[in-house]
């Protein structure tokens, strides 16, 4: 049995991987950080950059990990997006939610076919 998985779900969680990284440098060294100069904070995309090479190879087992990754930079996005007093931060936030919820999508979906196959073969 031959398993189709779709290059637009794949597509999906590069481009919000690669997007998440940029955002979360970006606002915590430039555009909104906590502190004037940028904060330590900019190191929460390390993480991502490990998913990187493995994503672009489309391995099953990355993809996985960093789906549920994902899901702490959506858990921070939505409590700035709703708590950060400002304007700059909490837009910032709601689009670290909407990559984040993006990458997840893109990859859990994109390995559910390998899943059941799995499942039934």
């Amino acid at each position: 049995m031959e398993i189709k998985f779709s290059p637009g779900l794949h597509t999906l969680a590069c481009a919000c991987l690669f997007g998440l990284i940029v955002l979360c440098v970006g606002w915590e060294l430039w555009w909104a950080p906590l502190r004037a100069g940028g904060t330590l904070m900019a190191l929460k995309a390390v993480p991502l950059l490990f998913a990187v090479s493995g994503v672009l190879r489309r391995r099953i087992y990355t993809l996985q990990w960093v789906s549920m990754l994902s899901l702490l930079y959506l858990m921070e996005g939505v409590v700035r997006a709703w708590s950060d007093v400002s304007p700059v931060s909490a837009a910032l936030a709601g689009l670290e939610a909407i990559l984040a919820l993006g990458l997840y999508l893109g990859a859990i979906l994109y390995v559910r076919p390998a899943k059941r196959a799995a499942r039934h073969g």
